[in-house]
């Protein structure tokens, strides 16, 4: 397992890495989406932060690559809908920077009431410049916050500690849960008329960019202050430019830009109003450690046990409930490849886990067993993108959780079914991955292994006329289960050592009495 790791990640993760038996490969930040791409044709894991953008074009050949890591919280430098597409997992570590990127909105807060930087700056050119700094004092101010997740709930608490008044937006929080927390919440203009001083903390998507606009940030009380230590083009920069310049605004603190690293000629490199610092907000040696060995140990348990945690294009399942999946795996594997041989163009399937499911999270099962189903009609398919691939080919999934287990613990049924018809298929876990019934007929057969389906007419011979046939071209029989499927008719499900080949199938298929027999 390969792992390239861009950006400066911090040792103790790629350290963690290298004792869980990964080869990694440190390089600086791959900036050409020509050059990262030919980087990644043997890599399975690539970590990034900020510096390399892992666009589609970057990954589209990437055939080996099974994850991107992000050493932080954001992922808009991440082509997440193209990973998602080809069945790659993006992870990130939204918990290792909280209180650095928290702290450091603080600082920009602090910097601008006291006028810090160019008191710093006068002071080490031989001036004394008093003149002209008169600050002001945080406690009783407004600040409205943006945003109130973990930066912005540490955030909001820190200001609440200085005395300040603290009201939020955020449109995805319940009012009872910012109240435990006596925070206010405002609709996003009513924050804006409000607050002394705004401060940014959501991510950059296509509904938050430029949230801020030349409207909004004109809205807001004549003197008061912006600070984004968030992500860049959450605010318009241009009309942030004309309000200080016109004293609508009285100034700004920056941390992160719509364009990185900030070009040498921007304006807003030269105006006094600002406060500007490189998207330092995660750049403290506590948080690079925690974002690196955090990602790195999601990695590792992800590609181990299948556990997904951080992952922002999966749902969430943790080592714990991992477990508790994971002997389901390799069955739902089996019984993917089965309902596909079953059914080569399936347009529904429908699943249930029947019996006890408490404890069970169905989601990475049915992903799994979408991925078996399909992966041999649509090129690459894994857990990430295979209901992606079921949408894009027309098939429609249903799941149903509980219901009748016909007397075992727990039951799986699947239904797939096609122009051909449609086929059931029940399974359990009990002596093992077993199917219990197929189509309606009683069986018992491990679905892992190699099996022949054999239809035949319900009488005497067919069984011993099939073993001597096997016999004969050196195949061994480990199980033969069967069952009469009525009006004179037959089922059986033959366990045997090794695939058998088609010419040997087709002289089976020869005989009389043999409807048909498939190798599954």
């Amino acid at each position: 397992m390969r792992v390239l790791a861009c950006d400066g990640i911090h040792e103790d993760g790629l350290a963690m890495l290298r004792e869980a038996g990964y080869e990694v490969r440190v390089s600086d930040p791959i900036k050409d989406p020509a050059a990262l791409a030919t980087a990644l044709d043997d890599v399975d894991v690539i970590l990034v932060r900020s510096s390399t953008n892992v666009t589609a074009q970057a990954i589209a050949g990437a055939g080996k690559l099974k994850v991107i890591g992000r050493a932080g919280a954001g992922v808009d430098t991440i082509d997440v809908d193209a990973a998602t597409e080809r069945g790659i997992a993006v992870m990130n570590a939204p918990d290792g920077n909280t209180l650095a990127a928290a702290e450091h909105a603080i600082s920009l807060l602090f910097a601008l009431a006291r006028h810090i930087p160019k008191a710093d700056a006068g002071m080490k050119a031989g001036q004394w410049p008093k003149a002209g700094l008169t600050g002001f004092e945080l406690e009783g101010k407004r600040l409205g916050v943006i945003g109130l997740g973990r930066i912005g709930g540490t955030v909001a608490r820190k200001a609440q500690g200085i005395g300040m008044e603290v009201a939020a937006f955020d449109p995805f929080l319940p009012a009872a849960v910012a109240a435990r927390s006596n925070i206010l919440l405002k609709s996003l203009d009513d924050l804006l008329a409000w607050a002394d001083i705004v401060t940014l903390h959501m991510p950059r998507t296509a509904e938050t960019a430029n949230l801020l606009s030349a409207a909004r940030l004109r809205s807001m009380k004549k003197g008061a202050y912006v600070i984004n230590a968030a992500r860049g083009g959450l605010l318009d920069e241009v009309a942030l430019l004309e309000l200080l310049n016109e004293g609508h605004l009285a100034g700004a603190a920056l941390d992160t830009f719509a364009v990185e690293p900030l070009p040498a000629d921007s304006p807003l490199r030269a105006h006094p109003k600002l406060i500007l610092t490189p998207h330092l907000g995660a750049s403290t040696g506590e948080a690079q450690q925690a974002v690196s060995t955090i990602l790195a140990r999601q990695i590792i348990d992800f590609l181990k046990t299948g556990a997904v945690a951080g992952c922002v294009n999966l749902p969430p399942l943790s080592a714990e409930a991992a477990r508790e999946v994971g002997p389901w795996m390799p069955l739902m594997t089996a019984l993917g490849k089965l309902a596909s041989s079953l059914q080569h163009a399936p347009s529904e399937l429908q699943i249930t886990y029947a019996g006890r499911t408490e404890g069970l999270d169905t989601r990475p099962l049915t992903r799994l067993l979408l991925t078996a189903l399909l992966g041999s009609a649509s090129g690459r398919v894994t857990p990430v993108n295979a209901l992606h691939e079921a949408a894009a080919r027309g098939l429609r999934v249903s799941e149903t959780v509980g219901g009748d287990s016909d007397g075992f613990d727990r039951l799986l049924r699947v239904r797939v079914s096609g122009e051909g018809g449609s086929s059931e298929i029940e399974a359990t876990l009990h002596r093992g991955p077993r199917v219990v019934r197929l189509n309606g007929v009683e069986l018992d057969f491990d679905p892992g292994a190699h099996i022949l389906l054999l239809r035949n007419e319900d009488r005497p011979g067919i069984v011993g006329l099939v073993g001597s046939e096997l016999g004969a071209a050196g195949v061994n029989i480990v199980n033969f289960s069967l069952g009469a499927t009525g009006e004179g008719h037959a089922l059986a499900a033959i366990t045997v050592d090794r695939r058998v080949q088609n010419a040997e199938l087709d002289a089976l298929r020869a005989k009389p009495g043999i409807l048909s027999i498939e190798m599954l």
